[in-house]
């Protein structure tokens, strides 16, 4: 096969489709788990978090390699407005199925900490995001070129071949650029955005999705913020009421064994050290199922857990020993256990809920959730007024 985009143009970034008229699970009086969400009930929640996307809406018609139809983009989420280098933060990672290709997460497994800002894209730029994210960081992180022999850029994936030219590399360095640049505190965008732009779940067209839950210990009021990439095969599942078996939309992909995959990011600031970061990010993989994944044989179901409040400071310690704050009595460690877990199932439900349908390559289609019939199901069950 001819690729015609070696060397290509950089593709303008486009404004994601309104999906203004279609609201998150709870704005339709949906309220699943038990903790209550943080105020943007969104990974920001959390101090210091921030998110940023760049979308590629581009073409329509037959595929034609490095032509298009694109349907894809870059999503960023940054830990803190530090520079990670200097102060990464603990972290951990969670595989529940390992079909994918990732960087860097070999590196929170084998060091526990965090050092450059997340990206996610589609499965076939993960080489170009990463190169762009090593820039990036040099640029705002390094106080001279060469002070600092290497470091270990994270960037996740899922694939969006379904709709878009994933051969075509149409990920350049500028789009990148644009989702770290661009990445803020408050409201994030969800649906057909970013990295969601070209993604499904459970046979509905999905994307980036977000929560959050407040949980008390000890007086002290702390939140565990998920932003999700979400692609994953399955059978729809809402607030414990089958709704995609009542509509009759199964992902072909739930049947027949293939893949589909879901980067499952998750911040907090608890001050949970590596090790139990990772027991958090383990239940992120709860909710997941609560929506009706199947975690089938080809899925890449990926979990990353930070902590915002657990910073190593790399440069300015004299000291060979540090002594952060810490969660003593591990029994505590349950209420964030079901906030991510929580958290992780309404994440993709609003992915979900806010995307809307799209055509992509070859005029293939996938439907947005029809929420009148959704509405009429959860009402039948109890679940809305």
């Amino acid at each position: 096969m001819e690729v015609l985009n070696a060397g290509a143009d950089t593709l303008p970034e486009s404004p994601p489709p309104d999906n203004s008229h279609r609201p998150r699970c709870r704005e339709l009086g949906l309220s699943p788990g038990f903790y209550p969400t943080g105020p943007l009930n969104a990974i920001t929640d959390v101090e210091g978090v921030s998110a940023g996307h760049s979308t590629l809406l581009a073409g329509a018609g037959p595929l034609v390699p490095g032509k298009g139809p694109v349907r894809t983009g870059v999503t960023a989420i940054l830990p803190h407005g530090g520079n990670l280098l200097q102060q990464p933060v603990e972290a951990a990672v969670y595989i529940f199925n390992g079909a994918g290709t990732s960087t860097g997460l070999h590196n929170i497994e084998e060091y526990g900490f965090l050092e450059t800002p997340l990206v996610l894209t589609n499965t076939m730029s993960v080489g170009a995001a990463y190169q762009a994210l090593t820039r990036w960081c040099v640029e705002h992180y390094l106080e001279k070129p060469g002070s600092r022999g290497w470091f270990a850029p994270v960037v996740g994936e899922t694939c969006d071949a379904f709709l878009n030219d994933i051969y075509g590399f149409h990920i350049k360095e500028g789009h990148v650029f644009k989702a770290l640049n661009s990445a803020r505190g408050g409201t994030v965008a969800e649906g057909v955005v970013g990295a969601g732009t070209g993604i499904r779940t459970c046979g509905f067209k999905a994307g980036i999705g977000t929560a959050s839950r407040v949980i008390a210990l000890e007086g002290r009021k702390f939140t565990v913020g998920v932003l999700v990439q979400s692609n994953m095969p399955g059978c729809l599942v809402v607030d414990g009421v089958p709704v995609g078996r009542k509509l009759g939309v199964i992902d072909p992909e739930y049947s027949a064994g293939e893949g589909g995959s879901i980067m499952v990011v998750i911040a907090t600031n608890l001050p949970l050290d590596s090790r139990q970061l990772k027991r958090l990010a383990a239940r992120g993989s709860f909710g997941m199922a609560l929506t009706g994944a199947n975690g089938s044989h080809r899925s890449g179901d990926f979990f990353i857990a930070f902590s915002t409040t657990r910073r190593r400071e790399a440069t300015d310690s004299k000291s060979l020993f540090y002594r952060p704050e810490t969660l003593r009595d591990e029994y505590y460690l349950t209420p964030a256990f079901q906030a991510a877990a929580e958290a992780t199932e309404e994440a993709i439900l609003n992915s979900i809920f806010k995307a809307v349908t799209v055509t992509g390559r070859d005029g293939n289609t996938v439907e947005e959730l029809d929420l009148e019939a959704a509405i009429d199901i959860l009402r039948k069950y109890g679940k809305l007024r």
